[in-house]
Parts: structure tokens; sequence; C-alpha cells
């Protein structure tokens, strides 16, 4: 007797909304997506009880016809591929056919629909046509999806929370609205307005309407391409990244996706700027010819494999250093005033004076070198050194003016002036970022000038960090230490590069060896600068170190000098600014009227 069968349909379908239809955002996403690539410009999207009840998505479309009306419920019916060909061609956000059958086989839909000729109900039940009829309904297509799930009690009882699928239509249509800023979307659950956009095609309008006008600020412009590839967009100063990755949106051909190779070449463009439990906000969208690409990997179509990934990789990075090389990133604080005076018509001119705030910043530091110099010597007796003073500062096109110290507060925080207002300077993070450069430049260097010791330096380890280090004894060498055996787990230092502080030298090689210990995945970058950050936050001045003006005047200016000179290696800020116009604010010497 035999045991195979072809499934019904209505088997065929619930299965295969356990794929498409995960959530309540899944049917939002497959909705929206099927509006998207009707062409639609006006996209609204009403909830009741964040969608578990109800979910209606209006659009302004093409529409269908009676016939198409129908068959669109029919699994693998589509528009939008017609042979094999087309799937490695695919230009349209959705194309297998299987979101309409799927979403309605375990919901209570409707479908009005109108192609500027006729309009069209039809109504379905659990995956059944229960009728089809004219319709009055506008050009376009509305489509309403009831009781999600009450045919399949199962899926329905692990639905989260009412917020936990709020949040997540919200985050999904969030990120629409920024992949089409030309298309007006409007977000409605229980009759509140959750977001709407204008449409207006004003990418860092619709970052306002959804991070607040205070980022929008705080973003930069990206525009760049190469032979395979065209990365534009917007990511955000250091100072507005967040605690998760959220907030990173990229997209390929207006598609969202979610791509953890991107992200991380995101986040490692960043490296220093913020710290490593930070994420920039960044929305970014990625023109590529269809054909090296492949999005058929996923029921969900967020995946995608790229053909050229390193082509890829190599312009998002360079693009985002470049910009952030090029800023002045120092934080700046601003007085908040009980009436907030930013308005969504003051982003408008933002994008248009983008280019005009480039220029300015490279007047600026153009102007710096024209500006006195401060001559100093730095000699405090009985005072660990900040840094090697035989160093010489490198001339460069500075990124920040130079500022006057004018005090101290709290041990800890340098206070300085210039002309465009007042600073704050945490000394550590300040004499961090000067030892992190000079060490990571000198041993880069592959220098082979060694400082030989007259007297050898004897370290005892562990059993187990002893035979560890035996293995990985090369790894010193590398960095031009001389070393022997000396005895039961110990070790003899004979000589050691020359760029490591005298003051401190024990302790400095003891750090180097618990780094060569403890490292596994050996990568020479990665490690060479993980000893020039531990390097440079143990040999640096700490808090409520006192220091006199001539050795602010020193830090200021070798900080001014570093590549960044905005955060430690650790990406905490270095420095922080109230600018004269906020001071006189406060001190109500400005009045706004």
């Amino acid at each position: 007797m035999s045991k195979v069968s072809v499934m019904e349909p209505d088997l065929a379908n619930k299965i295969a909304a356990g794929e498409v239809v995960e959530k309540t955002a899944s049917v939002v996403k497959e909705l929206v997506e099927n509006a998207i690539d009707a062409q639609a410009t006006d996209i609204k999207i009403e909830l009741v009880d964040s969608g578990v009840k109800q979910i209606i998505v209006t659009d302004d479309g093409v529409g269908m016809d009676s016939d198409d009306a129908v068959l669109c419920f029919s699994r693998h019916a589509t528009s939008k591929l017609k042979n094999l060909d087309d799937l490695f061609n695919i230009e349209s956000l959705g194309f297998r056919g299987e979101a309409l059958p799927s979403i309605a086989s375990v919901s209570h839909t409707i479908l009005e629909t109108n192609n500027a000729d006729i309009g069209t109900e039809v109504v379905v039940d659990g995956g059944t046509i229960v009728s089809v009829k004219k319709s009055d309904c506008k050009k376009g297509t509305k489509i309403t999806v009831k009781n999600l799930f009450y045919n399949t009690p199962v899926r329905l009882k692990y639905l989260k929370n009412l917020y936990i699928e709020l949040a997540n239509i919200v985050e999904y249509v969030d990120k629409m609205a920024l992949s089409y800023p030309n298309i007006r979307f409007n977000l409605i659950n229980n009759d509140k307005n959750l977001l709407s956009t204008d449409g207006s095609g004003n990418l860092l309008k619709v970052i306002s309407r959804i991070y607040g006008v205070d980022v929008a600020k705080k973003m930069i412009a990206i525009d760049g391409s190469n032979s395979d590839y065209k990365i534009t967009g917007f990511i955000s100063y250091p100072e507005k990244a967040r605690s998760n990755r959220n907030s990173m949106t990229t997209f390929v051909n207006n598609r969202l996706i979610r791509n953890n190779d991107l992200n991380r070449v995101i986040t490692d463009s960043y490296h220093t700027y913020i710290p490593v439990s930070k994420f920039p906000i960044v929305v970014l969208n990625i023109e590529v010819d269809p054909i090296l690409i492949d999005i058929n990997i996923h029921p969900t179509k967020m995946d995608i494999k790229f053909s050229k990934m390193d082509s890829l990789k190599e312009l998002l990075r360079d693009l985002i250093i470049e910009k952030l090389e090029h800023r002045n990133l120092i934080p700046t604080l601003e007085s908040k005033d009980k009436k907030n005076k930013n308005t969504l018509t003051d982003l408008l001119e933002l994008e248009k004076n983008e280019l005009i705030r480039e220029e300015t910043i490279s007047e600026e530091s153009n102007n710096y070198d024209e500006m006195e110099e401060i001559s100093f010597d730095f000699d405090v007796e009985d005072e660990t050194p900040l840094y090697d003073p035989n160093v010489e500062i490198a001339p460069k096109k500075e990124r920040i003016k130079k500022m006057y110290p004018v005090g101290l507060v709290h041990g800890t925080y340098i206070v300085a002036e210039n002309e465009d207002g007042m600073y704050l300077i945490d000394q550590h993070a300040a004499a961090e970022r000067i030892n992190y450069e000079k060490y990571l430049k000198e041993m880069g260097t592959h220098d082979d000038h060694v400082q030989d010791l007259l007297i050898p330096l004897k370290i005892e380890l562990s059993n187990s960090d002893y035979l560890i280090l035996k293995e990985k004894m090369d790894r010193l060498r590398d960095l031009n230490f001389e070393v022997e055996d000396f005895g039961i787990n110990t070790i003899l230092v004979r000589s050691h590069p020359y760029w490591l502080p005298e003051y401190a030298l024990e302790e400095a090689i003891r750090k180097i060896i618990d780094i060569v210990i403890s490292e596994k995945d050996f990568d020479p970058y990665k490690f060479t600068e993980k000893i020039a950050i531990t390097l440079a936050c143990k040999m640096s001045i700490k808090a409520n170190d006192h220091l006199e003006l001539p050795a602010m005047e020193d830090l200021l200016e070798r900080l001014r000098n570093t590549e960044n000179p905005f955060t430690c290696p650790h990406g905490r800020p270095t420095i922080i600014t109230y600018s004269k116009y906020e001071l006189e604010k406060l001190f109500m010497r400005s009045m706004e009227r």
C-alpha cells in the first residue's frame, strides 16, 4: 500500500506559514514589502493590540484586477519571477509567492484592491476563499488581517507580550522608512500615531523622526563607490553610540539585511573612537548589480551572500575611516532649554550644509599653524613621566585648535580655553591616547634597537604560566626581548626593546608576559595593539595625580598632535567642550528671543 501522498493545500499553507509568519511583525513585513513592490508612495499600517487582533496595511500602489486578486492567495503565485534567469537578477523585495497564502491560512483576511479599472474584494478564512465580489475601493490595495493564529493555538501561545510584538513592528517600519525616504509611512497602534514620515526623500529628515533632532545633527554623510559597489547614507559621531546594534541599519539595493561581516567592519572602523561595548548609529544603502548577490538563502530574505565581499569591506572601511579622520569629534555640551527650539525644518539645510561644514573645518585646520606657539620646558621632579619627553612632536595639521590650560578640577580634569570656548580634558585618557599611539608606532617599526640590562631582570611564574610561556617564547623574541630559562618556573630578561618605560620596566614587562600567556588565536596586529593599550593604560598618569601648568601645556600640545585626539584607546572621550555661545547662554549673557 502506498504511503506517500501529496499534502492538501491547506496543510501545506499552514506549514509554510510556520516559516514565513513567525509573529505579527512578519505579517507587517510581508504586506509592506508587497506594497513597496507595487510602487506605492503612501503606506499606512494600522494595528489593534500590536497586530494580534488586527493588522490593516493600505497603499496607493498599482493594485490588481479580479483574477490576480484571487490568484495571489495560491502558493507560489507571483508577478515578480517568470523564469529561472529572473532568480539570479532579483530587484523586488518579494519573489517567492508564499506570503499571502501563508498569512491567509492562519487568519481571517480581507483583500480590497483596485487597479484603476475595477475594484475587487476577496474574503479568505483560514486559507479558504469565502467570497469574491466587486468593491468601490480606491486605487491601490488594502489588506486586513484579523485574529492572527486563531486556528493554530500553539503558535498563538508563543507570541510575545503586546509590548514586544509592537516593538518588533516599530523597529521594522522604522527601518523601511529609512530605506525608502521617498515613501510616506504612517504607523498607528490603537489609534495612536507611532511614526509619520512625509515621503520627501530627505533621509536626514527621516533619521530625525526616528532618532530625534539631536542625533540627526550629529550624523555624517557617506557617499563613495568602487567598480563593484556604491555606498550612500549616514554614520553617527562617536558620541552618539548606542549600547546595542539595533541602530546599525544596512540595506542592499534598499532591501533591509543583517550581515555580521558588514557590522564587524563598521564597528572595527570606529575602533578606539567608541568603547567596545558601544555601537554607532548607521544608515547605509549598498547599491550593487543583483548578479553579485544571492538573496534566496533564507525565508526572511534578510540574509544575503555577496560576491567580491573583500571589495565591499575595503570600500566601507575606507569611507568610514576617512570621514572620522577629517572631523572635529569633541563632544559639545549644550544647555537644555525648557522649550526645544530645534524644528524639523532646521534639518532641511543639514545635508546642503554638509560640504560647507567640512570646508570650514579644513580652513580652520590650515589656520592653526599660524597661531602663536607656546615655548616651555617640561621638567617636573619626582613625578612619573606621562610619556618619553625625548619623543619629538611631529609637525602635522592638528584636528583641534590650541588650548590654553588654566587649572585642574578634582586632580583629574584639566580646564582649558581658547577663543571658541572652554574645554575639560581627562588627563589620564589624554595621556593614554598619547602613549597608545607612541607604543603602537614604535612596535610597528620593527626596529632592532634594544636596551641591554646591566643587571638582568628575574621573573618568576606559576607552573602553568611558565609552561605556556615556554611554548610562546618566540612572541617575546619577536618584540626584541632577550630571554632565557633560569631555574624552576623562572625566566631571565637580559635586554628589552628601547621603547619600554625605564621608570616602570618590570611592571611593563610583566604586563607583556601576561598578554603573551593569555592570548589564544594569534593575530600580529591585535597582539601588538593589545600590548600598546595595556602599556598606555598602566604607564599613563592617573586621576588625582597633580600636574603643574607646564605639564598640562605639554600634555595638551601632544594630544593635539595625535592621530585621534578625541578618545582614549578604550573609546572614552578625552575632551569635551562648552562653546562660548553655550557659556553665554548659561549665564544669560546671550538672550534668545
